[in-house]
């Protein structure tokens, strides 16, 4: 099969697309002949050798987290799937013709390829922190990287649980977040005073999906350390806040989360949809944060 591999840590320079053996189906696997394949971020880290040992994967790798595609293949063990089935989650070596899959749910039939292949890791990372951060009704919750990827969907279910959310973007994003139903503030000089002025009564909970360098403004924001979770700010244990980097098996909730996009209650901007020998712009696009939404890749 046709996949997108590199054998040295480096630049986008380094991915080749090569001919390489299908992956088949281990216990508690399917195999999917991939439609579309999501780029995240931390695909382009990887690439860099900027993860640690235990994140990174040994050489020749085939990059990619996300996709969904055709069921055509199912390892022991696993139930409640037939070969011919769409489905759409976490994929190992992704950027290729076919990938194996260990959590996963249904895609509805009504919704897009690229859209399935993008919910995935924002969905589950924006439940993940709002859970963390217990995000309820009532509460008023500043979200740094509004406008992202995975900002955008924390708002939309942040809003969805009845709370208020300010939202941090440059200004050309700001009738997007209030579009999902944001208060926009501009990020830069004089950030404290825009929030405080839209948030007079303080904030409950600060959600950095940017990693920007605002823990020690959304500590003095929040009054302390407590309810602020940063999902991209390495400093996170200087300043006392809490990291999450990643949760456990979510195929089953994903399925909700995959009807609510497929009934147009949850949007995820697809920015570009490229083809698989694109996948060094594909990364450096989704790396550099220019591309307004996610980026895919079609094998």
């Amino acid at each position: 099969m046709k996949a997108i591999t590199y054998t040295t840590f480096g630049g986008p320079e380094v991915l080749n697309l090569t001919d390489v053996e299908e992956p088949h189906a281990g216990p508690g696997q399917v195999r999917l002949k991939v439609v579309a394949a999501a780029v995240n971020p931390l695909d382009s880290k990887i690439r860099n050798g900027w993860m640690p040992p235990e994140m990174t994967p040994p050489f020749p790798v085939t990059p990619g987290l996300e996709a969904a595609g055709v069921v055509d293949e199912i390892g022991e063990g696993v139930t409640g799937v037939s070969v011919g089935d769409e489905v759409l989650g976490w994929a190992t070596g992704a950027y290729a013709e076919y990938a194996v899959a260990g959590d996963f749910a249904p895609k509805p039939a009504n919704l897009d390829w690229d859209t399935a292949a993008a919910l995935p890791v924002a969905v589950e990372t924006s439940v993940r922190v709002l859970d963390i951060l217990k995000v309820e009704a009532g509460d008023t919750v500043l979200l740094h990287g509004a406008a992202g990827v995975v900002g955008a969907v924390a708002v939309q279910l942040a809003v969805a649980r009845g709370a208020t959310v300010i939202g941090t973007a440059s200004p050309r994003n700001h009738d997007y977040l209030r579009s999902l139903g944001a208060v926009p503030v501009a990020y830069g000089d004089g950030l404290g005073d825009r929030v405080r002025a839209a948030a007079p009564n303080g904030v409950d909970a600060v959600f950095d999906a940017a990693g920007a360098g605002d823990l020690p403004l959304s500590i003095e924001l929040r009054g302390g350390t407590d309810r602020i979770v940063t999902i991209a700010d390495p400093a996170a244990a200087e300043h006392g806040v809490t990291f999450s980097g990643g949760g456990g098996p979510f195929g089953a909730r994903l399925a909700e989360y995959a009807r609510l996009a497929a009934d147009g209650k949850l949007a995820v901007r697809v920015a570009q949809s490229l083809p698989l020998a694109d996948a060094g712009k594909a990364q450096e696009l989704s790396a550099t944060g220019h591309a307004e939404g996610k980026v895919v890749l079609r094998p």
